[in-house]
């Protein structure tokens, strides 16, 4: 797994970034607090039929699934084998409606009491763990430290605009966050391309992300295979330029956003490349 680094983008992958990744996450996870109590506890959001309920189960999901992992690699346990990202959308609609039964007031306490430990776990790992403790993932296996500060980001900013959302405000994400983010989503092209919609496909596909965070990438897909590369994108038959909230959304379709330039009909296949996460 690569992730590069713009020039306006800070390098969350290095211990210099630690402190602006995890005061990022507390000031989403604040946002996400604040929203539960506003929208109703049964209200739609835009997470499909996930009502906020659900997202608040979710995040306790996730959360509790972090620190049994953490647990298991400090206590020197064996974790299972990674499910694979194809079964990850089901088994978290599972986890995030499990919590149904909880009141609001003790579905929100048992996320704060998860978070703050969780955020005990990342406010105490050094230089050498940030990068260099390995905790398997459920799903996509054995992972650096902050890989998990960093997907805190994406349920944090994403839930909070599914929710936003549902109250009938269409608002961009932070922009600190969506920048943030933007490696990851590469990656996540990179593994949730689809095996029946990517049959026999090969082609090629411009991402131009506007803004200081942002950057050009030219993306190479064959049937399963991606590979991306930072530069020109010249050459390549479609080309998407993206505000840097509009990749990310749009990464996670949440939307189809931005403009496309050369061939519509290549463009909506590629966009119809990935299954849900």
């Amino acid at each position: 797994m690569t992730t590069e680094v713009g020039s306006g983008r800070v390098n969350v992958g290095e211990f210099a970034g630690k402190e602006f990744l995890l005061n990022l996450d507390r000031t989403e996870r604040a946002e996400f607090y604040k929203l539960l109590d506003e929208a109703p506890w049964e209200g739609k959001t835009a997470s499909g039929h996930w009502q906020v309920r659900d997202l608040c189960g979710h995040m306790i999901d996730v959360t509790e699934s972090y620190l049994e992992r953490f647990g298991m690699e400090r206590a020197g346990q064996e974790a299972p084998p990674p499910l694979g990202l194809p079964i990850m959308a089901s088994k978290l609609d599972e986890g995030a409606q499990r919590f149904r039964s909880f009141s609001k007031e003790q579905a929100i306490t048992r996320l704060k009491t998860a978070s703050d430990k969780m955020f005990e776990i990342f406010d105490g790992l050094n230089d050498q763990q940030w990068s260099g403790e390995i905790v398997n993932h459920a799903y996509m296996g054995p992972l650096p430290a902050y890989f998990y500060a960093w997907f805190q980001l994406i349920d944090y900013s994403i839930h909070s605009w599914d929710i936003k959302v549902g109250l009938g405000r269409d608002e961009p994400l932070s922009e600190a966050a969506a920048v943030t983010l933007i490696p990851v989503m590469l990656i996540v092209i990179q593994y949730t391309v689809d095996a029946q919609r990517a049959e026999g496909m090969k082609t090629r596909f411009g991402v131009e992300i506007t803004g200081p965070g942002g950057g050009n990438w030219c993306i190479s897909v064959d049937g399963t295979t991606v590979a991306y590369e930072q530069g020109a994108t010249e050459g390549c038959p479609v080309v998407f330029t993206f505000e840097p909230s509009e990749f990310v959304l749009s990464t996670y379709q949440r939307r189809r956003g931005g403009t496309v330039a050369g061939d519509a009909e290549l463009a909506e296949r590629i966009r119809d490349l990935l299954f849900k996460i």
